[in-house]
């Protein structure tokens, strides 16, 4: 893992088209722009986890349901 000091306003470029920027520092939170391009997909970890979580629970309800029988 690289680990970088940045102050308030420095930028971290990643690529040609990714672009992190330090927007505000207070206390022990840090807020942080990020410039990417449309098909890059950019989450909070938290977020993503519970979005993965929520699509595997569905695809367990879906897969646990009793089949419908066809009746003609």
């Amino acid at each position: 893992m690289l680990v970088l000091s940045r102050k308030r306003d420095e930028r971290i470029l990643i690529g040609d088209s990714i672009v992190v920027t330090i927007v505000d520092i207070r206390g022990d939170k840090v807020r942080i722009g990020i410039e990417a391009p449309s098909d890059v997909a950019v989450h909070r970890e938290e977020v993503l986890l519970a979005l993965q979580q929520h699509a595997a629970q569905a695809a367990a309800a879906q897969n646990s349901s009793p089949a419908k029988p066809n009746n003609p």
